[in-house]
């Protein structure tokens, strides 16, 4: 005979756990989120997290299906996070640029879930949520469809670069990452010009760039490029319907 199957709020623990706590997804995730910032990584198991939630770990298997799926809504609740409170205004540089900045601070602010979740493809909520959010942001702008798409996947790619590459030096112990900021006043700020001129002359402004994000920079001139690629604004029409479309 088969097993009857148990719907997804049936496995859901509705009594407190020992210290009084009702379980849910939001309160694993948030859990998770402070054992990667206090342990990194490899600290993020179903035991550890179990002894943070004061339950079985084999409890945490009614809301996820494993570390991988736990993994997937820790960066989806990032995104989820970065959008909240924001609006578009109908100026869609300005909105992309909000966007990708809202993103990257987000991922920045968990370092640790960054790396291990910003290469990642959810499909949940936040995502789906931010991915909608820049392609209408983009064919109402008047960009044709394949120029959207194209777009849209710089774009989300280079913030994601960004948060991930940004994420994994903050995620260093302190003394490397000070180590790598200082080689560029230790070393790169000592070449003789005889042998290095570019880097000497450059010396000065690498020292104080360099230990900083290019993110903003990058994200200003892809939008400029995107904004080149779109030419002169065509008559307002609706969102949905693509200019190449016209009859």
């Amino acid at each position: 005979m088969p097993k009857r199957v148990v719907s997804e709020e049936r496995r859901r623990r509705r009594r407190p756990t020992k210290s009084g706590r009702v379980l849910s997804e939001a309160l694993i995730v948030e859990t998770a989120l402070r054992l990667l910032r206090e342990h990194g990584g490899a600290g993020l198991t179903a035991r550890r997290l179990g002894l943070a939630l004061d339950c079985d770990p084999s409890t945490l298997y009614r809301y996820f299906r494993g570390m991988d799926e736990l993994t997937l809504a820790i960066g989806d609740a990032l995104i989820g996070r970065a959008l909240h409170g924001w609006h578009p205004t109908g100026q869609w540089r300005a909105d992309l640029r909000a966007v990708g900045l809202r993103i990257h601070a987000a991922y920045l602010s968990h370092p640790q879930a960054a790396v291990l979740t910003a290469s990642r493809v959810s499909g949940r909520a936040g995502e789906l949520a931010a991915d909608e959010a820049v392609l209408d942001v983009l064919r109402g702008a008047g960009f044709p469809l394949a120029e959207t798409v194209r777009v849209y996947h710089a774009f989300i790619d280079t913030t994601l670069a960004f948060a991930a590459l940004d994420a994994a030096s903050l995620a260093l112990p302190g003394a490397a990452r000070r180590a790598d900021e200082d080689m560029w006043r230790s070393t790169y700020a000592r070449l003789p010009a005889a042998t290095h001129p570019r880097i000497a002359e450059a010396a000065p402004l690498l020292a104080t760039r360099m230990v900083t994000s290019a993110y903003p920079t990058a994200l200003d001139m892809l939008l400029a490029s995107a904004e080149n690629s779109l030419g002169p604004v065509p008559h307002p029409r609706s969102a949905l319907q693509d200019p190449d479309d016209t009859p």
